[in-house]
């Protein structure tokens, strides 16, 4: 069996700040950017973390990366691909890769979230934060999860959302978080939720 010299493969174990999540074609998480104590680097996701990672991680969390790098002489390139990552002990209360926590229940209703800079300016991250508790609150934060997206095409009316049921709102607040989960996920309190004529549906 021969070894190509042209390119090594070792192991890497990295701790450092997540800076953010690299998103390719407006959607696809291909990998994350880490604020390590030899500068900032981009870390690619092996595929089985990119379909389980938790895209609400707050910037600033303190991770460990644990995967492989490779480095090709040809290019003088060193790729780094992480296959596992965990939140390090300051952060340990974050869930980083749901898969490493507990797995989901097999019947979840998934909330479609857009994360991209226009939604999140016009209070996406709060949006996201109220979502959570809102969920916990009722019950339902093992039978409904909440998803990050790339860009839903309607910037200028975010924040953007997508409820289980293909319904779509803009310019949802965090205030209208809980008459929007009673409306679509109690059936008792749709009195209420006729009441919030400011939750824009599109």
């Amino acid at each position: 069996m021969s070894i190509s010299t042209n390119s090594a493969v070792t192991e890497f174990c990295f701790e450092g700040r997540f800076l953010d999540f690299v998103i390719k074609d407006g959607y696809k998480l291909k990998g994350l950017l880490l604020g390590t104590s030899e500068g900032e680097c981009y870390i690619k996701l092996a595929k089985h973390l990119r379909s389980a990672f938790d895209l609400r991680l707050p910037q600033g969390t303190w991770l460990q990366v644990v995967g492989t790098k490779q480095y090709n002489a040809k290019k003088d390139q060193v790729t780094l691909v992480a296959e596992r990552v965990m939140a390090a002990s300051a952060d340990m209360g974050i869930v980083v890769a749901q898969n490493q926590i507990k797995p989901k229940p097999a019947k979840t209703q998934t909330i479609l979230v857009c994360q991209k800079s226009d939604c999140m300016k016009r209070g996406g991250k709060a949006l996201c934060q109220a979502l959570e508790s809102e969920l916990r609150d009722s019950g339902l934060e093992d039978s409904v999860t909440i998803k990050g997206t790339g860009c839903m095409k309607n910037c200028k009316a975010g924040p953007n959302l997508v409820m289980p049921d293909k319904t779509r709102y803009s310019k949802i607040q965090a205030s209208q978080v809980p008459a929007l989960i009673d409306k679509h996920f109690a059936e008792k309190s749709q009195d209420k939720a006729k009441n919030i004529p400011s939750l824009v549906e599109v």
